[in-house]
């Protein structure tokens, strides 16, 4: 696959960011953000470009996927969810983008997790929107890092209104998973391994984006990770997918999770059994027959407008039957 000469954005060299995010009616916000470690997070929130025309409706507070960042083409759905009328927040995990950490090393998601619900919460209580309906957006690894985001809030029922997570990480498929006996060698060096970039990647870019010159986009992000797992990563996602998949039966919210039949980085499966083993009375799985991974960012644009319209739906209709419930710090 040729990639093309690096542009300053996902969209070209111009127009400015402003301009673009304007064009497309929302407006946008930038800064960093400190956690209770002293971490410091790239955090980003869009807007709908005149709140008097679209008043804002709920907040969504979102997390990407393994790599990945909240910028380049991952934004195209906050943007999206902004022009509906919603304020989406956004920051990158650390140890990727723009935050602080080694690139792509998760060895504790414990603490990655609490490092973005930290800046979410900070959002979710202020004075702006302690009021509104709050969501939680999750994309791949960012939907177990979500799920985690959940279980260790604050109340979750009561903070959160709902869950959107699409092609979570919770089951990871056989041919992905990491070798046992690889992880158990690299054990014997008592950490030392943990950061080096040791384990077979699989391809899991291919896997999960089915539009060519959309991969082509996502292959050009200057900031994704494209060197190898680092153990510790791996080995932390195995052992907290096996974690969530038994806290499965905390989960009090309405939540809508959505899969692709031919996703080949997370298996279905795991959406299937978040759905079965989940206690929330309003929950909705949609399985896409035929799609991949990437169901916004690297599917046909007809593929992608089908399941964003799934989630317009489902959330439109979460703010007009829970609007009411909000949570009072």
């Amino acid at each position: 696959m040729e990639i093309p000469p690096p542009t300053r954005f996902f969209w070209g060299d111009s127009p400015d960011e402003a301009e673009y995010y304007a064009s497309h009616g929302v407006r946008n916000s930038q800064s960093y953000f400190t956690t209770p470690t002293g971490t410091k997070l790239f955090t980003q929130s869009f807007h709908p470009l005149d709140p008097t025309t679209t008043p804002i409706k709920a907040t969504v507070f979102m997390t990407h996927g393994y790599g990945s960042d909240s910028g380049w083409l991952f934004q195209k759905i906050a943007i999206v969810f902004a022009s509906w009328g919603y304020s989406v927040h956004l920051a990158d995990l650390l140890g990727h983008g723009r935050s602080d950490g080694i690139r792509c090393y998760l060895g504790d998601l414990a603490a990655v997790a609490d490092a973005s619900l930290s800046f979410f919460l900070s959002v979710r209580r202020s004075d702006a929107y302690r009021r509104l309906p709050a969501f939680i957006f999750g994309e791949s690894l960012g939907g177990l890092v979500s799920m985690l985001i959940y279980l260790r809030s604050p109340d979750p029922a009561a903070t959160w209104t709902g869950l959107i997570l699409s092609a979570p990480l919770f089951v990871i498929p056989d041919d992905m998973k990491p070798s046992k006996t690889r992880l158990f060698l690299f054990g014997l060096l008592f950490g030392l391994a943990d950061t080096w970039e040791a384990m077979p990647d699989n391809k899991m870019v291919g896997k999960a984006i089915k539009d060519r010159e959309k991969l082509k986009i996502i292959a050009s992000n200057p900031r994704r990770y494209t060197g190898k797992p680092r153990v510790g990563t791996m080995r932390e996602i195995a052992r907290m997918c096996d974690f969530v998949q038994g806290r499965f039966g905390e989960v009090t919210a309405p939540f809508l999770v959505v899969h692709g039949t031919d996703d080949g980085v997370t298996s279905p499966e795991g959406s299937k059994m978040l759905y079965e083993r989940a206690m929330s009375q309003d929950k909705e799985l949609i399985m896409y027959e035929g799609m991949y991974h990437s169901l916004v960012q690297g599917e046909p644009e007809e593929n992608s407008e089908r399941v964003l319209g799934d989630f317009r739906r489902w959330i439109d209709e979460r703010v007009v039957r829970y609007g009411g419930k909000v949570t009072e710090e």
